[in-house]
């Protein structure tokens, strides 16, 4: 059984003749004949009385409202894919880490509401593993977060690497450490500190790197929002590894201290976490999907786009 057949079926009914039905649908009348006759051996009945005019039989009765709705249905799927293949979608869905949407992306969104009046856009925050997760699961169009090759594999996945950062440590204006112009890790390591929950890719990041130095990270306090981290490293003796995207308030405040990592003695190298754009390859060629990741593309900062290049 296939569409044409029931399209066929449709066409004689609605008109009560095969060669009014072959016109409707642009094919000759011995078409519409073998197409019906296919379909009477399918189902085992027939559908027609073959007189003068194409009468419904019993059977073909019964059939008639069935196919009009799988008609319709099908008529209604079609327009909605020639509507989202044109860009005429109803929402554009993304997720992104936390100090994205505070810094890198609200210019970004401007311009897309801007280009796309019609489309309703929706942000949402999340972790880095959190937000691939639904993006996996569809719930999302397309996510910006903290690379992780495990999850982002797989030939339908497109990453585009956005930029590389620095972590730094954010710590009370009069904590110790705010003594060092860049703070040895032989330090650092000392003292407790608040960290990202788990699921978030900055917990892994600086699990991972305490782990190559074979030394313990004291985790006192997990949180999960910027505001949380200079309330609690506010108080005192609380310190905090965080990119510095995330840190351009803090910078401004004067009961906080920003200071950058010296490097590691071992390798003579710092601590960055690499940020990365993903989605699908069939999402990627919706006029909408595609025009935000290039918007992303083009107003990322410019001492990004250099460390990108080099990359």
């Amino acid at each position: 059984m296939r569409l044409e057949q029931l399209q066929a079926f449709l066409a004689i009914a609605d008109s009560g003749s095969f060669q009014q039905a072959a016109r409707q649908c642009g094919v000759t009348q011995s078409t519409i004949s073998r197409q019906i006759q296919a379909l009477e051996a399918d189902l085992g009945v027939e559908l027609f009385h073959r007189n003068t005019h194409a009468k419904l039989t019993l059977g073909g009765e019964r059939l008639l409202p069935r196919v009009r709705k799988i008609c319709q249905e099908w008529q209604v799927a079609t327009q909605e894919l020639a509507d989202l293949m044109a860009g005429k979608q109803p929402e554009l869905c993304i997720a992104s880490i936390h100090s994205l949407c505070a810094s890198y992306l609200p210019p970004i969104l401007q311009k897309f509401c801007r280009d796309y009046p019609e489309v309703q856009l929706r942000v949402t925050s999340l972790g880095s593993d959190r937000a691939l997760k639904v993006l996996k699961d569809g719930l999302v169009d397309l996510a910006i977060v903290m690379n992780n090759r495990f999850l982002t594999t797989g030939r339908e996945m497109v990453v585009e690497v956005l930029y590389d950062e620095p972590i730094e440590v954010l710590i009370a204006a009069n904590h110790p450490l705010a003594q060092y112009e860049r703070i040895p890790w032989s330090e650092l390591v000392r003292y407790p500190q608040v960290v990202f929950k788990d699921g978030y890719g900055m917990q892994r990041l600086v699990q991972d790197k305490f782990e190559r130095l074979e030394a313990t990270l004291h985790a006192a306090l997990e949180v999960n929002t910027l505001d949380a981290f200079r309330g609690v490293v506010r108080q005192g003796e609380l310190i905090a590894l965080l990119p510095t995207s995330a840190l351009v308030e803090s910078r401004h405040d004067t009961t906080l201290a920003v200071r950058p990592l010296a490097n590691n003695p071992l390798d003579n190298s710092g601590l960055t976490r690499r940020v990365v754009m993903v989605t699908t390859q069939d999402r990627l060629q919706i006029p909408p999907i595609k025009h935000f990741w290039e918007l992303v593309l083009e107003n990322i900062p410019p001492q990004s786009k250099e460390q990108r290049s080099a990359s």
